[in-house]
Order: structure tokens, then sequence, then C-alpha cells
């Protein structure tokens, strides 16, 4: 009998193969004094070892700039400063000398007082950061005691799913994806290190499962859906049918990706619809562009800041988003400015621990108490603004003041620029992320001082009905097609389209095919999704007739149950899409 395992849905995609556990652990390092002659030895060692792990983190970072871009490569920066840090290794060579210590012992001790000191502090920002430094403890301690090291990962075998309680960035990038067809993992979330660097590999990924490494077996069969956040170990008939209908259709689709990128997207009724891509990294930008992207719909700035030690400087940003303006030279580019808190956490921001930090000093609310990093950012979007349609989204804005103070900002940086004589498209356009009730409650007033409105289902879904989205054990709950969740969405689509702005969806729901359906039959009629989802998304907005979706959506708002929304979009789309072909994937029924 197969067992269903869920946890976070990370990176998009879906593989099967036999469960390898992959165990890196830090080794037990023997208590070992030293005689007086051998400490200048075991010094010099312990710097020897700590050059040895500068140089093979500077090959992979090459490697990883070869294979995936300058930015993706910067992910190791964390571990580089580490190596770099007096503090660490003369607190362990001090050992040496003062308590006679073998270098391994002595950093093995300096390594244990780093981490409980971090550890104290509570703060999510130091997850990251610790697994940083365990990737670091695990190499060099290794490497010190003579073992073979764990983190290579070279003599992987064939249709690999990586089954871990945690990775880091150096093992993750050393996976080959035609290898290792999915991952998952006890730890981790979205915004991990080693999770971005496996979205930008393309292998499906589910993280934050807490058990899974104890529930798989080596060698066991197994089928990673990054989609959805789900792990099927010892899968059924039933399973290995919906898996095998899913690789056919990615299949074929790959096979068509180029005949699909040159397709209209249309309905089937003929109503244009803006089919527009999420990007994490600015690499991705050609990928969305070959899978047939429109534009992009929400660029995600985090990750020039979670991770590093110090602020992005204005050029990097203007590098980073200049690149994707060139890759969609005459179409809407969407840059999200730093939606930072939560479960994002720069380690050059003195961030506040918090009960709830979803709910705390989190997207604008950092934004604008950090004027310096904000005001670099507006000014790289708006010279990078020269090379295209870039646009300036604002995220988790519940109050017109919060729209207003953005706007004085970016006004004056525009007034900077122009004194600079900097290049710069005035005529850029300013919206706003409507991710919260609040926001859409407020959408009338907004709208007076917003170019656009953008929604973001995931965190208005998560908000309107106080579920955790990144939780697993209620994930039951996270239900977008909630009437509450439904009426927020048509509210928000009457404001806009009586304001004259344009309304778009960039979460989840949008590639959903009930989620769509119900979309384009509130008039919203711009979607952005995750890239490799944009063939699947097309070919479903062709096959969907306006009119039947018009008339769906009108059942649906008025419908007094979930339940009841999901019949109304069923009997509405029968005959347009085979929903079995996505049951399995989106828990949506197949018929009335």
């Amino acid at each position: 009998m197969s067992k269903i395992l869920d946890g976070i849905g990370a990176s998009e995609g879906i593989g099967a193969g036999r469960v390898h556990i992959l165990n890196w652990g830090v080794p037990d390092v023997p208590h070992r004094s030293i005689d007086p002659e051998e400490v200048a030895g075991e010094e010099e060692h312990l710097r020897e070892v700590f050059e040895w792990a500068k140089k093979r983190l500077l090959d992979l970072e090459d490697s990883t700039e070869e294979r995936l871009g300058a930015v993706e490569a910067r992910i190791f920066e964390p571990q580089l400063l580490m190596l770099e840090d007096e503090e660490l290794i003369e607190g362990a060579a001090r050992y040496i000398r003062e308590n006679r210590l073998s270098a391994a012992r002595a950093l093995d001790w300096r390594l244990l007082e780093i981490q409980g000191k971090w550890s104290r502090t509570g703060h999510p920002m130091v997850l990251d950061r610790l697994n940083d430094l365990q990737d670091l403890q695990v190499r060099l301690l290794h490497q010190l005691l003579g073992l073979p090291d764990p983190t290579d990962v070279s003599s992987l075998g064939e249709n690999v799913i990586v089954v871990t309680r945690n990775l880091t960035p150096s093992l993750t990038v050393q996976f080959d994806p035609s290898l290792v067809l999915g991952i998952a993992a006890d730890h981790g979330t979205r915004t991990a290190h080693w999770v971005m660097l496996a979205r930008s590999l393309g292998i499906p990924t589910v993280c934050g499962m807490g058990v899974v490494s104890e529930q798989a077996r080596e060698g066991q069969e197994a089928i990673v859906d990054g989609r959805i956040g789900r792990v099927v170990l010892d899968p059924d008939a039933h399973d290995r049918r919906i898996f095998r209908g899913r690789e056919t259709q990615i299949l074929a689709w790959e096979e068509e990706i180029e005949t699909i990128a040159q397709l209209e997207s249309i309905t089937a009724d003929d109503q244009p619809i803006a089919l527009r891509a999420n990007l994490d990294m600015p690499g991705e930008a050609e990928k969305a562009r070959i899978h047939g992207a429109q534009g992009v719909g929400l660029f995600r700035t985090e990750f020039l800041v979670v991770g590093r030690n110090q602020m992005p400087d204005e050029e990097d940003q203007y590098q980073a988003y200049k690149s994707v303006a060139e890759a969609f030279p005459k179409q809407v580019v969407t840059v999200r400015t730093f939606d930072l808190g939560g479960d994002k956490f720069p380690m050059f921001l003195h961030m506040p621990a918090e009960e709830n930090p979803f709910l705390g000093w989190r997207a604008i609310r950092v934004c604008l108490d950090e004027p310096e990093l904000f005001r670099t950012q507006l000014r790289a979007i708006l010279r990078a603004s020269a090379h295209g349609d870039i646009r300036i989204m604002v995220p988790l804005v519940n109050d017109v003041e919060e729209i207003r103070q953005v706007r004085e900002l970016v006004q004056e940086e525009e007034e900077r620029l122009t004194k600079d004589g900097i290049p710069f498209n005035s005529g850029y356009k300013l919206g706003i992320l409507v991710e919260t009730p609040a926001a859409a409650l407020e959408a009338v007033e907004l709208a007076r001082h917003s170019d656009f409105f953008s929604i973001g289902t995931n965190d208005l879904t998560q908000y309107t009905l106080a579920v955790d989205r990144t939780s697993a054990r209620l994930a039951k709950l996270f239900n977008p097609f909630h009437p509450a969740v439904v009426q927020l969405l048509s509210s928000v689509s009457r404001v806009a389209k009586s304001a004259g702005i344009e309304v778009s969806v960039c979460g989840e729901m949008a590639a959903n095919p009930l989620g769509a359906f119900l979309l384009l039959g509130l008039d919203i009629t711009t979607l952005s999704v995750a890239w490799p989802s944009l063939p699947e998304v097309k070919k479903m907005i062709r096959s969907f007739r306006m009119e039947d979706a018009r008339r769906a959506a009108k059942a649906a708002v008025s419908a007094p149950t979930s339940r009841e929304v999901v019949e109304c979009l069923v009997e509405g789309i029968s005959g347009s899409v085979d929903l079995s072909a996505f049951s399995g994937r989106w828990n949506l029924p197949t018929s009335k």
C-alpha cells in the first residue's frame, strides 16, 4: 500500500525513481591531546584545511556560474566569508595552543560554540546561516580527520530520489538532474539556499517534510511531486497510473514546447489572455521565454539579499533587472520589491525574533523602515526601466499611506537620476500586490494610487482563512475555493475594472485548471505562473470558453460552501478539459 507524505512544494516538476538515503552528518571527533612540540604543526594543518576548503568552494562557485549563472553562484558567498573569519580560525587555533587539543578537536569545540551562540537567538534568519556553517563543519572535520568527503555525491546512480534530513548548497549544486530525479527533505523552506539551487537545476523538490528520512527506505520506489508538495512511497497501481499520465503529458509538452510557445494565448472563443512567468532568478528568464511567456508577472528579488552578509549594491541589482528586461524587450517585466521577513531574512539586517513572523515586520514594512536598502533598490529598478517595460510591484500593502510613501521615495530617486544624467523610463508603472483581506477591502482607495493590481492568491488565501500555507498539517484547510476567497477575488477584479487598471494573478491558483477557469470568469485575463507550467496553462486556456467561464464564476461567487464553488466550476468546465488528468495533483473531483 502506498504511503503519502506532504510537505512544501519547493521546485516544480514530478519525478519517480529509487530512494537513496543521503547521510552527510558531522563526524564524531575523538578527544586527543597533543604534546607542546605538536602545536605548531596542528595550527598549520588547521590553516591548510581552511585553504583547501576555500579552494574547493571557489571551484564549486566557478562550476555553478558556468552551469547556472553568476547570480546563482553567489550563493556560496556566506561560506567563503566564514572561511575568512579570523574569529573562527583564531578561536580554534587558541584552543590548540592553550588547551593542547588536536586541530580537529579544537575546531569542533569552536564550531559548537558558534552554533550555540547563533541558536540561542531563536531567530528564523539563523537557519540558513547554521545550514551553511554545518556544511563547512562536515567538510572541514572530515578533511582534518583524514576521512572521505561525504559531500562528494559523484557516485550517485541513475533514477535517484534523494531523501535526506537537510541539504546544503555545495551538495545540491553537484546533483546531475539527469540522474537525480527528485529531492525529499525533512527540513528546508522554499527560500533556503539549497532549495533555490534545486529549482535552478530543475529538480523536483519537496522540503519541510519532518519525517521523510525516517519513513523512507534505501532502494524504495518513490514519486516526488514538487508542485503540490507530495511524496508517494511504494506507489500503488493508481499512483503509478497518475504519474505515468502526468509524465506522458510533460514529455509531450516538452516535445511541443517550441510549437506551443508560438501559439496565441487565447480562449476557444478568441479572448486574448496575457500569460506571464513567475521568476526566482534572472537565469530563469530565458527558460520562461522559450516556454512561451509573454513577459514576467512576478520577478522575486530576494535572491539578492537572503543569506548575504552585506546589502547588495545598486550596480548588482541593476544588472540583474536589466538582464530580465532584455530577455523580454517588448513585454512587461514586473519587479517585486524586497519581500523580506516571514521566512526570508538577510544576515545584514537585525530583524527581530517574532512569534508570528508572517504577521510581523516584513515586506513593505521592512523597506519603509530601511530607506537605504529600499532607495537603492528603487534606483536600480528605475535605471533598468530604460531597457524595457519594467514595472514596480510593492508587496503586502494594506494602507493607502504605504503606497503614498513609496511614490514619494520613487519620485525623489527619479530626481536624483535626472540630476545625475542617468536615463530611465519616466512612464513606468507602480502597482501593488493584493494579498490580504485588508487590501482587498480597501481596493477602491488603493486603486486611486496604483497603476495596476496583482493578486497573490497564496497569501490572500492564507490570511483570509488564518491557515499557514507552509504547514503540511494544515494543507487540507488551505483552500483557494473557499467562498470568502472567491468573493474577495471577485471584488478586487470589479474594483480594478471600474478604475481602469490592469488586474492579474501571480499565485499558484492561476496554474490550477479550476482556478484559471474561475479567474478568467471573473474577468482576470492576465495570469502569471511558474515557467515550467506555461505550456500546460496555455493549453488549458485555449480549451476554455470565456462564455462558460463567466457563467460558472457567477454561480461560484454566490455558492455558500467550498464544495458548491467547486461543483459550479466542474460543471462549467466539463467538455472543455479532462480533469482526471489533474485530479491526482490538485485533489480535484472529476465530476459533479
